[in-house]
Order: structure tokens, then sequence, then C-alpha cells
């Protein structure tokens, strides 16, 4: 008895052990966990962690998410609390914030192996494919920018212009015609993918394939959500057209490459459209881009200009209608600059200086991108306008924000005021670096920007000449539940063509 007595208490001391180290571990790891989501076990020169609501996580996350304007309340009420440079822990991950012109400017500057855009932006490959933007290896995706560079020089600009001033005189005498009302963002959106193909895909594409290509678009665009960022891969509705769209897209493309590649040297060296740099480009390993390649480039392309010019021009003739001193002032200059017994020329947008300039200013005011995301890839040392110094640890996804930095007192008088004129000789407040980012900045700035003045400004030189406008409608609030933020809503326009010059 005695033996089996010892036996059972010796069981019984056991089991109890294992529940207590059990116990005990589960302890240290929820402790483990807390430290870690509430950035407890950051290092101590790292930026300063964001503690919002009583729940750990549960109140950075409801304050980043509900506010007014998304997440650019929670920016803004942190860079003034903690000023040009903090954290926010999110799980296994850690997301850092940078405000100020000082602070993002390594943000630009630094290349991949420091601040890394294909780490984080890599749910994009699911649309522009293997092989092409974020998905290529580095030297791969040098070439395809420098080639894609070439196509948006000022030489190809020039020849452009006749092509967007011929796609917006047919848009708007089928779609306006006298006089009327229209949504102004409806129009300037369909127009610029007008626009778009005929510049870059080419007439061939334009002229016979541009309705199979939007309606593809259109499904590759609503391919791309919040989730798609987290799971690009999740088996939804969107995902699965985004997928069959991009199968549709290369199919479509194959015959026209291949039609391309059958020219002469004398008929490729007369095209000047995008299509066709892609067609010729040749890697350093003596390879061509497969049509797989090329098509992803094209969508690309189509992504990066589609909403921003969209939005750009919308926002930048809004403000124009807004203000009838400023409409006269733009309507002055065009009848300057523009010499009605010709066609709009290239040389005619370099002088619309007023014009430019409003379409600086919205994009100060109303960038297309709200948040630009990089992965640290190492720790990178980092200093706020402040003076503050912090190191950004390995690992942490950065936010730069565009939306914010436009608004910010410290670079701009009067912030909140669209005042085009604060570019203009002796004023120059755009001239500190990485003030302004509607384009991005440093090595990664936009490469399409020039297109994009070129595009915008002469749809709205065309427009403003042609056509008497005045709001229909109040003036839109931005809409921040979308991926790229336009106005809300209808901003609708009254419109009357002009007599004949």
């Amino acid at each position: 008895y005695d033996v089996f007595g010892f036996a059972q208490v010796r069981r019984i001391s056991n089991a109890k052990m294992v529940e207590a180290v059990a116990f005990a571990a589960f302890v240290a790891v929820a402790i483990g966990l807390w430290l870690a989501c509430t950035g407890r076990l950051r290092p101590k020169d790292a930026p300063p962690v964001v503690r919002e609501g009583r729940v750990p996580v549960v109140g950075n996350l409801l304050g980043f998410a509900l506010g007014k304007r998304g997440p650019l309340d929670f920016i803004e009420r942190n860079y003034k609390k903690l000023g040009g440079c903090f954290s926010m822990p999110l799980g296994p991950k850690t997301l850092t914030f940078v405000v100020g012109p000082k602070a993002v400017a390594p943000f630009f500057q630094q290349r991949d192996d420091v601040f890394s855009q294909p780490e984080v932006y890599g749910f994009m490959t699911q649309v522009f494919g293997k092989g092409v933007v974020y998905d290529a290896t580095p030297p791969k995706r040098r070439a395809q920018n420098v080639h894609m560079s070439r196509g948006l020089r000022a030489d190809r600009l020039k020849s452009y212009v006749p092509k967007i001033v011929a796609e917006t005189e047919r848009y708007f005498a089928e779609k306006w015609g006298e006089s009327g009302t229209a949504d102004l963002l409806v129009a300037l959106s369909e127009l610029t993918i007008l626009t778009a193909s005929r510049c870059l895909h080419g007439d061939d594409v334009r002229d016979n394939l541009f309705a199979e290509v939007s309606e593809i678009y259109h499904d590759l665009d609503k391919g791309i959500t919040p989730l798609s960022f987290f799971w690009p891969t999740a088996p939804v509705e969107g995902h699965r057209k985004r997928d069959a769209a991009r199968l549709k897209m290369v199919a479509l493309f194959a015959d026209v490459i291949k039609a391309r590649r059958a020219q002469t040297p004398e008929q490729a060296a007369a095209r000047t459209d995008i299509l066709q740099v892609f067609v010729d480009m040749i890697y350093k390993d003596g390879t061509r881009a497969t049509d797989d390649e090329i098509t992803g480039l094209l969508i690309a392309l189509l992504f990066a200009g589609q909403h921003t010019s969209s939005v750009t021009s919308t926002w930048t003739q809004l403000y124009i209608l807004a203000d009838k001193s400023l409409s006269a002032r733009v309507a002055g200059e065009q009848a300057r600059v523009v010499d009605a017994s010709r066609p709009l020329e290239f040389g005619d947008l370099n002088e619309m200086a007023l014009l430019h300039n409003c379409m600086k200013e919205a994009l100060r005011m109303h960038p297309p991108l709200i948040m630009l995301m990089r992965k640290a890839m190492k720790d990178v040392p980092i200093e706020t306008d402040a003076g503050a110094k912090y190191v950004i640890p390995r690992g942490d996804v950065v936010f730069a924000a565009p939306a914010v930095q436009g608004r910010l007192e410290v670079c701009w008088t009067k912030p909140d005021a669209f005042d085009p004129d604060r570019y203009a000789p002796g004023r120059e407040e755009h001239s500190t670096p990485f003030a302004h980012l509607g384009f991005g900045g440093g090595i990664h700035q936009c490469m399409g920007q020039q297109f994009g003045f070129c595009q915008v400004k002469t749809i709205l030189s065309w427009l403003n000449r042609h056509y008497d406008m005045e709001l229909a409608s109040p003036f839109p609030e931005p809409d921040y539940a979308a991926m790229v933020v336009g106005p809300k809503g209808a901003p609708l326009v009254t419109f009357k063509r002009k007599p004949a010059p």
C-alpha cells in the first residue's frame, strides 16, 4: 500500500508539474506577444511607438482605419504628437511612417536593397505577370525601365500631342455636342484611356481592339482590392475575373505583337508608340521580351497612368471652374499661347505656365496615391525635420504619405488653399526637396510624369478653349474609400460649346 500510494502521489505531482510548466509557457508566450504587439521589444533607437486606445493593437487599428480621411487622420494626428517618424506594431509586422521633407528623403533616395518596392508590391504580379516590374530581376527591371523611359521622352511626346487632340475632338463631338450637363470625372476617365491607348498601344490596337482592351482592363482593375494586398490569390470572384482577364489580354496582344515582329525596319521605325519600344527591346543577355512580358508592361503602364491622369485632370478642372478669377486667367493664357490658325503643338504646352501650375497644385492637394510603401531590408538611419534621429529596424514596412506631405505647414503657405501661384517665380514653395510628392521623388519618381503633364494639359487646353463650363453640383469631397483617391460622387458640370474663332 505504501509503495502504491507513493506511486500515485508521484503521478499526481508529475501531472501538476506538467500543468504548471504548460501554464508558465502560455504566460511567457502571452507576455512575449503582448510585448511584441505593443512595440516594447523594439530597439531603443527605433522610432516611437503609437499607442491609441486602451486595448493594444485594436486601438491602433481602429484609429488607423476609421478616420474620416482613412489612414490620413491617423498619420497626421501622430505626426503632430510624435514627430516625423513613428511606428505601429501590427501582429508580427511593424508599420513605420515617415513625414516631412527630411524624414522621407531616404525613402525616395535609397535603392531596393535598402527600401524595397518588390517586397511590398509583389501582389501586383497577379496583374502584371511574371518577369516584369516588381517580379523582374534587378537587371531585367532596369532594362525595362530604360526602354520605358525612352518611349516617354520629349521627341515621342511631340508626336503624341496631335494624337491626343484628335481623340479629344472626337470624344467631345460624340459625347457632349453643343451643350448639356455631364459627369466630369466619367468624361475625363473615358478620354484618358482612349488617349493612352492611342499613344501607348498604337493605332492598330486603338482602331481595331480598343473595345476588347477596355473591357479586359476593367476586370483587371476591379481585381485589385485591399484583400489582394494580404492574399493576392484568395479564391474570390474579383480575383477569378482578374486572372481570366490577364490571359485574355495576352491572347489579344499575341497577334498584334506577331505582326509587329514581322514588320520591316522602316515600318518599325515609323511607329512612335511604346508597344513598338517593347517589341524592339533586347535584354543584355541577348534575349527579347516574351509576348507575356510585353503584355505585362503595357498593363503596368495603363495601371500607372489611367487613374492618375483621369483623377488629376478632373481635380484640376474642378478647381479652375470653382474660381471665376482663375478661370478667366486660364482662358487668357490659352488665348495668348495657342495660335488658332494652326494645330496645338508640344511647344505650346511648355508655355502654359498657369495651367501647368494648376495641375501641380491639384497633385499637391489630391495626390492619386495617398500612401506609398517600401520594406526596410536593413536597419536604416533616419532624421526628422525637427532633428530627432532614429534607426528604422530591418523588416519594417515603411510608409510615406504624399497626401499628408502636401498639406504640411512647414512646407506650404495656407496648405489647404488651392493656390497655383505658389509655384511661380519669386515664391517657388516646391523648391524644398521632397516637399511635393505628386509624382513621387528621387530615383523612384514616376517616369511617366512628363507624359502625364503632356496628356492632361493637352486635354484641358482643348477643353477650356472650346467650351464654357460651370459647376453644376457642390464641390466634391475626396473619396478616401477608393484605392486611387478621386472626387466623391458625380462632379457635374454644365457646358456650352464656344463659337468657332
